[in-house]
């Protein structure tokens, strides 16, 4: 199967089919667009000081797109990404500063709790095999409430602060907070691009990525040919839930707070990155760099809108249509790649 996998999606049918062919070709054309389209209207946009401000968004954004677009490629879904994002900030923020834990300490024990929801949610999923639309809901809900009963059954209210005096903030901040020397630029766009990297390599270059290929494309023929599908479906949802643990890390590590309410709603915007990005919904199809181009757009589009004075609800509507659009898009390029490879 894994050589199988690997001919098809190498076979020589020219280099302008496969660029045709490539799933994240819609994104790049969007990308070119939106980034022109702004560049022309905002001076600021198109300046260093801009750049940095847009990639910003994008990165944290590009985090989770990747690990969502594994996922989707994969058969799978996840609606608790988002909120899992506010839980381990919130485990990070509460043991730092009610506890007393060293941040380190604090953020490896969010990693812990990430890990274990991750695991949970695909174990529970290939197990049983309900939706992962029905299982991640119902795991969203659940840490709702948890997040929103445990905060303010500890602090009265719905926000823990105070991290910037716990111990180790500062070594912490440095490594996933603060900015890249003085440019501007946060450090988390340097573990946006780290995640695209491994993830591209994943996808393309192991035999990893030959199974998640396979069980988002057919899990049934996948798991005849040997394919562990259950186990490949697991390490997907752990790799999302870690993508949450970096995400709400750097965030809480940035801002020294977090809401009760964080990343509610984001999980919908990871999952149109990753579409815009071209992974199909249907799963067995996509990529990692196309997802993290969905997120590029995304900065774009949020910051560019604030430059040029729009109003702010201009940007759902930018959303519905781009997602439309890449749907539409990804849709006839798969056709195409289907009949290329007839």
């Amino acid at each position: 199967m894994s050589s199988a996998a690997a001919d098809e999606r190498l076979a020589d049918v020219g280099r302008l089919r496969r660029l045709l062919i490539r799933p994240e070709l819609g994104a790049v054309v969007g990308a070119v667009v939106v980034f022109s389209f702004f560049a022309g209207q905002s001076e600021v946009f198109r300046s260093v000081a801009g750049i940095a401000n847009w990639l910003d968004p994008a990165a944290t954004l590009g985090i989770m797109a990747v690990a969502i677009a594994l996922l989707m490629i994969g058969g799978e879904f996840d609606l608790s990404a988002g909120v899992l994002t506010g839980t381990t900030g919130l485990v990070l923020v509460t043991l730092a500063t009610r506890f007393g834990f060293n941040v380190w300490l604090a953020m490896l024990a969010g990693l812990a709790v990430a890990l274990a929801v991750g695991f949970a949610n695909g174990l529970i999923v290939t197990r049983t095999r309900l939706p992962s639309f029905i299982v991640t809901l119902g795991t969203f809900l659940m840490l709702q409430g948890l997040n929103l009963g445990v905060t303010k059954a500890l602090t009265g209210t719905v926000q823990v602060a105070g991290l910037r005096r716990a111990e180790g903030y500062e070594s912490a901040r440095a490594v996933f907070g603060g900015t890249v020397g003085d440019s501007g630029f946060r450090v988390a766009i340097l573990w946006w691009v780290l995640a695209t990297v491994v993830a591209t390599w994943v996808l393309m270059r192991s035999r990893a990525g030959n199974w998640i290929f396979a069980v988002g494309g057919n899990e049934q023929a996948a798991r005849a040919v040997g394919v562990p599908a259950a186990r490949t479906k697991i390490a997907l949802f752990m790799t999302t839930a870690f993508a949450a643990w970096l995400v709400g890390s750097i965030l809480a590590l940035r801002y020294t707070s977090v809401q009760a309410s964080s990343g509610i709603g984001q999980e919908f915007i990871y999952i149109i990155a990753a579409v815009i990005g071209g992974c199909l919904l249907t799963g067995g199809y996509g990529s990692a760099i196309g997802a993290s181009i969905g997120a590029v757009i995304f900065g774009m589009a949020d910051k560019g809108i604030v430059f040029l004075g729009w109003d702010a609800d201009w940007f759902k509507f930018f959303l519905g249509a781009m997602l439309l659009l890449a749907t539409l898009a990804n849709r006839l390029v798969r056709r195409y790649a289907e009949e290329v490879k007839r």
